[in-house]
């Protein structure tokens, strides 16, 4: 029985649809372990990044599990080589220690942040990617889609919606009171509860459907 020229095309593109896929993960798994093993992997998300890399059809990329963080900038804020982070914490803050990053001697601008999760799930094909916009529906997270459409790798990106942002100092001069700061804090650690329960209910639904 002769095989149609259609079909051959379609099992050579399902064959280079699997071998791009293959050597994708392994690298973004080999980024993972590099990441684990030196300790800079968020810890929130170690597990669920764990489980994502042991499924046969998707891997991890970037990911956060949300911070709130003092950013310092220097110069023109476009450029990322003159943003630093001046304190980073990954979850709720005594405000001791935010009050402490704020006074400390500073050069530049000093930006209070609240960031929600971030997390880029690849998969193989778009049926796959389809699974994960589902995960998402699911777990009641409203931001997210598909950003990277090629074969044999597709990137699904997720992202909370709790954020706050606003200018603290510029040089040594405060812009705002104290007590304005530890208000706006204690609304920051609320959301980081969200935010962590967001990500816990979208960790669930993933085991669920991601095989």
């Amino acid at each position: 029985m002769k095989i149609s020229e259609k079909s051959m095309k379609s099992s050579l593109t399902k064959n280079l649809e699997e071998n791009r896929f293959k050597m994708v993960k392994e690298r973004h798994h080999k980024t993972f372990e590099d990441a684990l093993e030196k300790g800079r992997m968020d810890e929130k998300l170690i597990e669920f990044c764990k489980y994502i890399a042991s499924t046969k059809n998707y891997f991890t990329s970037s990911c956060c599990s949300g911070r709130i963080i003092l950013l310092r900038i220097e110069g023109n804020e476009r450029d990322k080589r003159n943003c630093h982070f001046h304190k980073k914490w990954h979850d709720v803050v005594p405000f001791g220690e935010l009050w402490n990053g704020i006074i400390e001697g500073t050069k530049g601008k000093i930006w209070f942040k609240l960031e929600p999760f971030i997390l880029h799930i690849g998969c193989k094909n778009l049926e796959y990617a389809k699974k994960i916009l589902e995960v998402m529906k699911l777990s009641g997270v409203k931001r997210g889609g598909i950003i990277v459409a090629k074969e044999g790798k597709y990137i699904v990106e997720f992202m909370g919606t709790q954020e706050i942002s606003f200018l603290v100092k510029d040089n040594d001069k405060l812009l705002i009171d104290k007590a304005y700061i530890e208000d706006t804090l204690k609304e920051a650690n609320r959301k980081m509860k969200i935010n962590e329960e967001m990500l816990i209910r979208l960790e669930g639904e993933a085991r669920k459907k991601l095989k």
